[in-house]
C-alpha cells in the first residue's frame, strides 16, 4: 500500500529535490505533503493521514528537534515515524533526534539509491 509522506524543510527547493529523489528511488509513495518548518508540519499531521515524516533539523520557527519533542506529546501523531534528512549528521544531534523518536537519518546531499537503501525497509 502506498505511503503518504510529509517533507519538512525550510527550503522549497530542497523539498522538491527530496520529492524527486523519492520518486526516482522507485518506492511506493502515495501523496507527498510539504511543510516549511516544525509548526507547519504539526498542522499537516493534524489534518492529513501521514505514514512517514522526513524532516530537516535546522529550520526557523520550530526546528526538527523541537518538532520531535512536540510531536511526541501528541497522542494522535506520536507513533508516526520520523526520519531526519539534514546536512547535520553528527552523532550528538542525531543521537538527540533518535532519543526523541527519530528512526534514522540521511545526510544531504543523497542519491535516489541511498534513499531506497535507507527508506526501503520503512516502506
Amino acid at each position: 500500500m502506498a505511503k503518504n509522506v510529509l517533507l519538512v524543510d525550510d527550503s522549497s527547493t530542497m523539498r522538491k529535490i527530496i520529492s524527486r529523489s523519492l520518486r526516482q528511488a522507485g518506492l511506493d509513495f502515495g501523496e507527498i505533503y510539504e511543510a516549511g518548518d516544525g509548526q507547519e508540519a504539526l498542522a499537516v499531521l493534524e489534518k492529513e493521514s501521514i505514514d512517514i515524516v522526513l524532516s530537516d533539523i535546522n529550520m526557523p520557527n520550530m526546528n526538527g528537534i523541537e518538532f520531535l519533542r512536540e510531536k511526541a506529546n501528541r497522542p494522535g501523531m506520536k507513533d508516526i515515524p520520523v526520519f531526519m534528512i539534514s546536512t547535520e549528521t553528527g552523532e550528538d544531534i542525531i543521537g538527540e533526534a533518535k532519543s526523541l523518536g527519530a528512526v534514522g537519518a540521511l545526510k544531504k546531499p543523497f542519491t535516489p539509491d541511498k534513499v531506497n537503501e535507507v527508506l526501503g525497509p520503512l516502506m
